[in-house]
């Protein structure tokens, strides 16, 4: 058995279970009512009852608990100037995806020193969570991992399903089963066609494999999650944000039996990994929608205290509220901006 059994396994050990983790941190009545508020108002934005518009906006990967705390404080304060045509909704996201290697997000590394903590990054992220319920502020997060929804998803209001992830049929199921909205990002390489047939599939009923709240291994029997929609990012060297690709992507939501949704990202590729070009792509759709484009339900940001990003060089001398994966827009310029969108919006 040694010889074949487990041989690039260094250590190994049992996390809590979801279940233990709920019991130690857990969701309040009047916290579960908002969240479940909260998901039924965007459904109705993604549905396009609503005519209000999503704005999404938070840093890249939430990396310290009392800056992203600080940010959530702003972002609660401005809602009252806007809330009568956006709801903002705060990116939480505590996994970072990774091309190669890097610091994989909170959950992981909590530290930010590869001692790998993740029963303190699973507590911490979640009390995080429960802090911004507290506060009434609507939270977002990518879904990664498969395990990590059972012990954060109850508290997330809506999810996005990232570039390099869209096409994971493992992903797809595990949408079907989430309770709240989802958006599906458009391939790396630009393609929409990807994100509509994760739709298709997410939507549909399911059985997989999973980790059920006491930590055993089950069987997951899914009904199909119909509040979906599509997410353009851009590709790796080219925006697709502008009507003609907006055009694009409702007739091929109507072709595929879907109502068009759409949510741009204004970073990424649509930035042109440059989080000062995010402003341009976000007043855009303010005009696209000004212009009758009644499919386009929200817009991302990536934005936190300070603009830019910085490298994680020595842990102990990082900048307060400065990314340390994707640049970010900062807190100035994203008041601004969305104050400026709001005046604008008719």
């Amino acid at each position: 058995m040694k010889k074949v059994y487990n041989i690039n396994i260094e250590a190994q050990h049992p996390l809590p279970t979801p279940q233990e983790i709920h019991a130690e941190l857990p969701l309040t009545s009047a916290m579960e009512d908002f969240v479940e508020t909260s998901r039924h108002r965007i459904e109705e934005i993604i549905r396009r009852k609503d005519k209000r518009i999503l704005v999404v906006t938070g840093p890249c990967s939430i990396d310290n608990a009392d800056a992203a705390l600080d940010y959530a404080d702003r972002l609660k304060k401005l809602q009252e100037q806007v809330g009568d045509k956006f709801l903002l909704v705060m990116r939480t996201y505590f996994e970072k995806p990774r091309t190669t290697i890097g610091w994989k997000g909170l959950v992981y590394d909590p530290d930010l020193d590869k001692t790998f903590n993740i029963e303190k990054g699973l507590r911490l992220s979640r009390k995080i969570l429960l802090a911004m319920a507290e506060r009434e502020l609507p939270t977002a997060t990518e879904f990664l991992d498969p395990i990590i929804p059972q012990y954060l998803s109850d508290l997330i209001s809506w999810a996005a399903i990232g570039a390099r992830t869209t096409e994971s049929q493992t992903h797809r199921q595990l949408v079907s089963g989430l309770s709240m909205p989802v958006g599906f990002k458009n391939a790396t390489d630009g393609s929409i066609h990807i994100a509509i047939d994760a739709i298709k599939t997410a939507s549909a009923k399911h059985s997989f494999l999973g980790v059920i709240n006491d930590g055993r291994t089950g069987v997951f029997h899914t009904r199909g999650n119909k509040n979906c929609n599509v997410i353009l990012r851009g590709s790796s060297n080219a925006t697709n944000y502008g009507s003609e690709y907006i055009a694009f992507t409702e007739e091929l939501m109507r072709k595929s039996g879907l109502i068009p949704s759409i949510i741009v990202d204004c970073s990424h590729g649509n930035s042109l990994r440059q989080p000062t070009n995010q402003p341009a792509v976000f007043l855009d759709i303010v005009k696209q929608l000004n212009e009758g484009a009644a499919s386009i339900a929200g817009v991302m940001l990536e934005s936190y205290l300070k603009t830019g990003k910085q490298n994680m060089t020595d842990r102990r001398n990082l900048t307060y509220g400065l990314s340390i994966t994707d640049g970010c827009l900062g807190w100035k310029e994203t008041e601004e901006l969305i104050l400026t969108a709001h005046r604008t919006l008719r």
